[in-house]
């Protein structure tokens, strides 16, 4: 009759234990669900299905370009299906530009295109034939 009880006890002890374990496991699961993660890194880069990179994010310290000093910048690129660039927007501590281009290069090693900067408020045109028209307030 004892052993009876004691093992009864315990029967019931142990299913106490396991549905309270399973209920603060279940607790986190949901939990989790609720409070995403934050993607943090240097850079991202967003590949199609041939591994061509068509989109990115990366960011940049400072640097000199054609002998001018840039501060660090952030800098989103997106091309077309062969990898030409397509759209760049960068921001950065001077102000923040926006290019548009149809991804075939031109002399100087520019894209025609349009490019909106900020630093010191200029609209650049350039045409396929590599000809530039700047535009300023």
């Amino acid at each position: 009759m004892k052993s009876s009880r004691l093992v009864t006890s315990l029967m019931i002890m142990n299913v106490l234990l396991i549905v309270l374990l399973i209920g603060d496991h279940t607790r986190s699961l949901f939990g989790a669900q609720t409070d995403l993660p934050v993607l943090r890194g240097r850079g991202l880069e967003i590949v199609d299905e041939h591994g061509l990179v068509r989109a990115s994010i990366f960011t940049h310290g400072p640097e000199t370009v054609d002998g001018r000093q840039y501060g660090g910048a952030v800098v989103l690129r997106m091309g077309d299906p062969r990898g030409a660039p397509g759209v760049k927007l960068s921001a950065s501590d001077s102000g923040a530009g926006l290019g548009l281009s149809n991804g075939r290069r031109v002399a100087g090693g520019r894209s025609a295109g349009i490019e909106l900067h900020a630093d010191d408020t200029r609209v650049v045109l350039t045409d396929v034939q590599g000809r530039v028209k700047i535009f300023r307030p």
